[in-house]
């Protein structure tokens, strides 16, 4: 860990590495695929770590066990308290259960229903709270005063974004070295890890994308300033975070060579080419990478790409709605 000049300790390469250890046999080796059909349209040899074959469906497992992991024996005698939508909510509870720690999540009433029943599912207390009218940071916030719970946010802190980070660093271990590896970006956590994991191979470029309806973080990398959206429509769900944070921001900032925005049709038919090209059940956050790789030519020709396919915890019935509206790529 290193201090930056803002002051919040952030993750280093060797956090990354470190956290690869403590992860290991516990979080699943994901698989990496690859598909001649997209390599063909890209123009590039394009490596899918596939992370929506993680437990609990999604990366975010790693960076929850690896910050949990990492508590004093007395913060997880007092328990765990998270915000999430999902995936950080489900990895949470999981991770809890393994451990033996009590967790409560703080959700929105929109979130999805599977990702909400998974959470139960795993044993978490999940306490609901309208979007419209208060903010998950500040009912956690109170939440912690009345009970002295540990919080362990979805992204914003060191442990889990070396966590997040060992999911690249597997698909360089897999394939070696890469010249550009590109990630979904919601709050942060998965790019800044994966940014970190990149800086170890020379030459690599890291690109973030996320969608057009939701874009605080592209609009604070080209303007130096950090911005906000509030609840934005996005079908990705995953990556309604309002903005970048103290530890993801620098990190961003530091690491991130660009970042692109990717529209809700190109999200969705991205999404529909890895469900029926390739088979893999994949949720709409999951596919946003991909998208930008298909529609914003950020691979050059010939190139080596990475890229990481997040999560599948999707809502089957939205997935249906979405799939058979989709136009089909050719």
């Amino acid at each position: 860990m290193v201090e930056s000049s803002s002051g919040p300790e952030l993750p280093t390469l060797e956090s990354v590495h470190a956290a690869a250890r403590r992860l290991e046999g516990v979080a699943n080796r994901t698989p990496v695929v690859t598909s001649r059909t997209l390599n063909e349209r890209v123009g590039a040899e394009v490596f899918l770590k596939c992370e929506n074959l993680q437990r609990a469906g999604a990366f975010k497992f790693r960076g929850a066990y690896n910050a949990i992991a990492a508590l004093s024996e007395a913060e997880r005698s007092r328990g765990v308290l998270t915000f999430s939508s999902g995936n950080h909510a489900q990895a949470v509870a999981l991770v809890g259960r393994l451990l033996g720690i009590q967790t409560v999540i703080v959700m929105p009433q929109n979130a999805p229903r599977s990702k909400l029943a998974a959470t139960r599912g795993y044993g978490a207390e999940v306490i609901l709270y309208d979007p419209e009218e208060s903010t998950r940071e500040a009912i956690a916030e109170s939440l912690r005063e009345e009970r002295g719970m540990a919080i362990v946010p979805p992204y914003d802190h060191p442990e889990v974004v070396a966590g997040q980070g060992t999911a690249a660093l597997e698909l360089l271990a897999e394939v070696g070295p890469l010249d550009l590896l590109v990630a979904p970006c919601g709050g942060g956590g998965l790019l800044s890890g994966t940014a970190l994991a990149g800086a170890g191979s020379s030459g690599c470029r890291v690109v973030g994308v996320e969608p057009e309806l939701a874009d605080d973080a592209t609009r604070s990398f080209t303007t130096g300033t950090l911005q906000t959206v509030r609840n934005p429509p996005t079908v990705a769900d995953g990556l309604r975070t309002p903005s970048l944070g103290k530890v993801t921001w620098p990190l961003v900032r530091s690491n991130v060579s660009a970042m692109v925005t990717v529209t809700e049709a190109e999200i969705v038919e991205a999404m529909r080419f890895l469900w029926t090209r390739m088979k893999l059940v994949v949720e709409p956050s999951g596919a946003v990478a991909l998208g930008g790789v298909l529609n914003r030519g950020i691979a050059e020709s010939g190139e080596r790409v990475g890229v990481v396919i997040s999560g599948g915890n999707v809502d089957l019935s939205l997935a249906c709605a979405l799939l058979s509206d989709a136009e089909p790529i050719q």
